[in-house]
This record gives structure tokens, C-alpha cells and sequence, in this order.
């Protein structure tokens, strides 16, 4: 089932339910028609027709319709004298550019746009590199394909484990991991010796573990030796963590070194899938939750302990060119004052806000797992929202943050879209 799943995501589509993610704008159909000066091609290329406005060239490449600014197409060349293809780095002084610069020749063959500009340099572009790198292509292609679910479908689609040595001895493992993690949000890890030093060891195989003020690697009893209501044996709705930095931590990882009494499920709850629905639903609360920034705040004066932590932004943040969902901020219990929000707007945000939570709180969104001994839990913290049910007894919890970047780049060098 899970194979089945991956292989029709990669065909194109996106999201859990066989639609296009709705935050998603749908392609484009031709804005202008080009005029007559398509050119013949090879009859598998796409038909090209351009034309020359005052400050930039519309392109028509098949279906997509691209408006290339003269300064961004100069800017851009990758000829050896502009750009280093050994670095992959600009070499072109972007700012030496003429900011009314106008090519003085235009010319397109089945592949290629040709450009000549004043001072006779020329410039080449593949069609096909254009169609994905212009602003229009990109506008019809997510950042990160993504599989939402709720309870019954992440249970549906058998999601594999990936055993402990297959994850740190080999890349297949690494990469089924990262495979799952980057589709679902969360990956689980299995016989992982139980302690906190064998979770560091498998911590970093992904990634640089991210220092916080809670150290590098958290250890933790319900002994309340942070101001935390985590350090405690009391239930915990669903959250994000870190809301009050300014960058919220991008991967946890959890691991359940010994629990000797009843209780301690781990809740989990897919932030996306929910903001998805409140989406349909009624759009306009999507846009607010998108717009209206919020302030997080963590104060703590326990023991030797001594924080004061600030986070600025909306709950749902996006891409703004394609409107694609990439973080969610929510912690109820670290929210602060709301004071950056005018009184007319602000009874609406509580509006599109309870829709959201109660989204959020649907039972068939809210996956339950018991953590044990030897199963090491990764959790992306910018899109799935975790909790815990009160407990008993003696429960000991390890576990850290990573650097968001680093995951990607490990996924990004295994071949995979991150």
C-alpha cells in the first residue's frame, strides 16, 4: 500500500486525498497569446513563441507562459565568464548590470534561447531549464511533495520501520528513512540500544544536533526540573515545540528509555492535513492564519535556569509564490499576549483560529503510538503537532533537536526532492 502511495505521488500528485494540495494555485493557462513567430521544432519539443516588451521577453514554452525580465535574463546567464560551474556560484557583478539593459538580438531554436546584449556578450538558456526555473514554472511545482494523512490513512499505507543498523550501515536504509520522514512528517527508527548515548549516534547520521537551552541532548523525568509543563507526569495537548524561537526547531527526535507504569501515549496529529481542511472550508481563516503575526513567548526562572525567549510569526507560514504550506506554529500553552493584532481583526483571527483547532482535535486525526525501549521516534516539528497522555510510574525520555538544513541536505544527496 505505502509503494502504491509513493509511486502515485510521484506521478504528480499531490497530497493524501488524490487531489492537488489546495493551498496550491492550479496551473496557469496561457495569459497572452503569443504572437506568430513560433518557430518549427522537432515534433516531441514543445511549440515556442516569444515576444519582446519594453522591459522584458515573453516566452510561451507548451503550456507555460513565462515573463523574463531583461536584468534577471543577464543576470542570470551561465556562460564561464558569469558563472562558475565548478562552485555553482554567480560570478557576474549583479549590480554592474545596467538595470535598462535590452538585448539588441533575440533568437530561439528547438532547445535554446539565444540572447545578444549591447556590449556583445551572448547568452544561452535551455527552454527546459527556463520552464522550471522562471517564476511561472516554479509557481506550478511544490517545494516539498508531501503524503497528508490522518489516523486511518498513515495506518493504511504500512508505513515501514527501518531497522537500526540498516540506518546507520547503509544509504538504502538511510534513504527509505528519509523517504518516509520527508512524505509523512514522522519516521520511526527501530532496535536502538536504549540509551541516550545510542540516540545521539543515530541522531547524527541525519544531521548537526541543534544546542537549545535545554543543552544538546535532553534528558528528562517528571521530576520538574524545568518550568515546563513537559517535565511533569500531565497530559499534554497537541503542540509544536520551540514556537518561541525565532526559528523553530525543525526535527525532534524521542526515545523512551523506560517507562515502569500505565499510560505516556505519544499523540500525534498532522498539522497540514488539518490546515488543509480548514482550507476547503472556508478560506478566508486560512488567509488570516497565514497573514497575522503572533508572538510565542517562554519565560522560566527555575533552579539555575533562567530564560526569557520571544518568537514572532503566523501561525501557518507559506511560500509566497506558490501559496505552499511550510510551517505550522502552534502551542497554545506558549502563546503570549496577542498585541500585534487590531481590534478589528483580531475576533476574526479567534474565529479562523478555533476552526483550525478544531481540525487539529478531530479523533480520526490524532494518531496514538506507544513509545518503547529500542524505537526511536523523528518528528518534523514545522508540520506534525505532538502530545502525550497523563502517566504513572517512572518514565525516562531522551532525545534532541536538528538543524532543519542538514536533514534536507543528507535527503538532497541521496537523490530525493527535500
Amino acid at each position: 500500500m505505502w509503494c502504491q502511495r509513493l509511486a502515485w505521488l510521484l506521478q504528480g500528485r499531490r497530497g493524501s486525498t488524490g487531489h492537488r494540495w489546495p493551498w496550491l494555485p492550479r496551473a496557469p493557462g496561457p495569459i497572452l497569446a503569443a504572437p506568430a513567430r513560433c518557430h518549427p521544432t522537432a515534433p516531441a519539443s514543445p511549440c515556442c513563441a516569444w515576444q519582446l516588451h519594453q522591459d522584458h521577453l515573453e516566452l510561451r514554452y507548451g503550456s507555460t507562459v513565462m515573463r523574463l525580465d531583461f536584468v534577471w535574463l543577464r543576470d542570470h546567464c551561465r556562460s564561464a565568464s558569469c558563472y562558475n560551474a565548478k562552485t555553482n556560484q554567480r560570478s557576474l557583478d549583479t549590480a554592474s548590470v545596467d538595470l535598462a539593459i535590452r538585448p539588441q538580438a533575440v533568437r530561439v531554436d528547438e532547445t535554446t534561447l539565444f540572447l545578444t546584449w549591447p556590449d556583445g556578450h551572448v547568452t544561452r538558456y535551455g527552454l527546459e531549464w527556463l520552464a522550471r526555473n522562471s517564476y511561472e514554472g516554479q509557481k506550478q511545482q511544490v517545494m516539498h511533495p508531501r503524503i497528508l494523512w490522518n489516523a486511518e490513512i498513515y495506518r493504511e499505507a504500512q508505513v515501514p520501520s527501518v531497522d537500526c543498523r540498516s540506518f546507520l550501515e547503509t544509504d538504502e536504509g538511510l534513504k527509505e528513512f528519509l523517504q518516509n520522514f520527508l512524505l509523512y512528517g514522522i519516521a520511526f527508527v527501530e532496535n536502538v540500544t536504549p540509551t541516550k548515548e545510542d540516540t545521539e549516534i543515530l541522531a547524527e547520521r541525519i544531521s548537526i544536533i541543534r544546542e537549545t537551552i535545554y543543552g544538546r541532548m535532553w534528558y528528562f523525568t517528571s521530576d520538574f526540573s524545568r518550568g515546563d509543563t513537559a517535565y511533569t507526569k500531565l497530559a499534554l495537548d497537541r503542540h509544536t515545540d520551540t514556537t518561541y524561537f525565532q526559528e523553530p526547531c525543525g526535527i525532534q527526535v524521542f526515545h523512551c528509555l523506560k517507562h515502569e507504569g500505565t499510560g505516556g501515549r505519544t499523540l500525534l496529529v498532522d498539522g497540514f492535513h488539518a490546515a488543509e481542511q480548514v482550507l476547503h472550508q472556508a478560506p478566508e481563516h486560512f488567509e488570516l492564519l497565514a497573514k497575522v503575526p503572533l508572538k510565542h513567548e517562554y519565560v522560566e526562572n527555575v533552579g539555575g535556569c533562567h530564560n526569557h525567549m520571544i518568537g514572532v510569526g503566523p501561525v501557518l507560514n507559506v511560500y509566497p509564490w506558490n501559496n505552499e504550506l511550510y510551517l505550522i506554529r502552534y502551542n497554545n500553552y506558549d502563546r503570549a499576549v496577542i498585541n500585534t493584532v487590531p481590534h478589528d481583526v483580531v475576533r476574526r483571527w479567534y474565529h479562523a483560529h478555533r476552526a483550525l483547532t478544531a481540525e487539529l482535535r478531530r479523533p480520526d486525526n490524532e494518531l496514538w503510538v506507544k513509545l518503547k525501549p529500542g524505537k526511536a521516534l523523528f518528528v518534523d516539528n514545522w508540520r506534525v503537532l505532538h502530545g502525550r497522555e497523563a502517566f504513572t510510574g517512572y518514565r525516562q525520555l531522551c532525545g534532541c533537536y536538528l538543524t532543519r538544513d542538514d536533514v534536507l541536505n543528507t535527503a538532497r544527496l541521496l537523490g530525493l526532492q527535500a
